[in-house]
């Protein structure tokens, strides 16, 4: 298995919501959301979309990705006029999910958006290095997005149906067009760029990564990592770090701490056998590694998120 493949097997959307907003003439609205990835899908017309450290605009048929946007704003076409009301306010006084917004003017659009949670601890690594809206324009030319366009026409055509297991479909196609967004992102990446996500096109380090993420609990070195990467271990240790940014077992340890953290908020199994899990041989020494990065014991993390989300 591919490495991204196996970076995003503890990655899941949940919690969906989708709205069809038709906006006539000088429309607009702001949206605040937090650990949300936001999806629009342009039916007709076309808007712009502000998340104030990138703007796009996008008509019919475009599918836009907004990977961690605390808030943003939208609008109409040519319309850059002050925002009269919060996306939530508006949503109050609608019994459906189709919202009508009104302007002043005759040019109409209608969007599908799509919100989805995920799961902070495992995504936040790869959200932070994301660029503020995907896909990125300058992408679309060879031909890579026409996977994007066949899930945009199933995604819009599951949106317009009241069907059975309807937020299921949409939860599962809006995981694919994540991942048709992250690796088209991916693959335009320069040789150049900073960006650790580099590490996923690299012949080498791939395969190191997806041995690390495949098997967390395996008692890793730096000689049996090199040697799967079909490197020298020298050699593998500088080329991990200069294009990851940390060493090899630096990054194993913070994988399997954060996969750590969300088995205990699954509740599904016991300290001991997370400590197991994530490669730990004693219970004591997962406990002192996991206090260092979180603040608290793997017990306390657990009480603390259970207590969290009763209140």
């Amino acid at each position: 298995m591919d490495a991204l493949s196996v970076l995003l097997q503890n990655v899941h959307l949940f919690e969906t919501k989708y709205y069809r907003l038709n906006g006539t003439g000088n429309w607009s609205y702001s949206i605040t959301r937090k650990d949300t990835i936001l999806f629009y899908l342009v039916m007709s017309g076309g808007f712009c979309i502000d998340v104030g450290n990138g703007l796009r605009e996008a008509r019919a048929g475009d599918m836009i990705m907004i990977p961690n946007a605390h808030k943003h704003v939208s609008y109409a076409l040519n319309h850059h006029g002050d925002v009269a009301e919060s996306l939530d306010e508006l949503l109050s006084n609608c019994t459906e999910r189709t919202l009508d917004i009104d302007g002043d003017g005759d040019p109409k659009s209608s969007l599908i958006l799509i919100e989805c949670k995920y799961d902070k601890e495992m995504i936040n690594p790869l959200l932070s290095v994301l660029p503020p809206i995907l896909p990125e324009l300058n992408d679309a030319a060879d031909g890579r997005f026409e996977v994007i366009d066949v899930e945009i026409k199933l995604l819009t055509l599951e949106a317009e149906r009241e069907r059975m297991g309807k937020t299921a479909v949409i939860n599962h196609w809006a995981s694919i067009m994540m991942i048709e967004c992250l690796r088209v992102y991916i693959e335009s990446l320069p040789e150049a760029t900073e960006n650790w996500l580099k590490a996923m096109k690299d012949p080498f380090l791939t395969k190191a990564l997806a041995a690390m993420h495949g098997a967390p609990s395996e008692s890793w070195t730096i000689h049996q990592l090199a040697e799967v990467a079909g490197m020298s271990r020298s050699s593998f240790a500088q080329r991990f770090k200069d294009t990851v940014g940390m060493p090899p077992l630096t990054y194993l340890i913070d994988y399997r701490l954060r996969l750590a953290a969300r088995y205990l908020r699954l509740q599904q199994n016991s300290i001991s056998r997370i400590s197991e899990m994530v490669g730990y041989a004693s219970d004591s020494t997962f406990s002192q590694a996991f206090k260092r990065v979180y603040g608290v014991s793997p017990k306390a993390y657990r009480q603390q998120y259970r207590q969290n989300n009763l209140a």
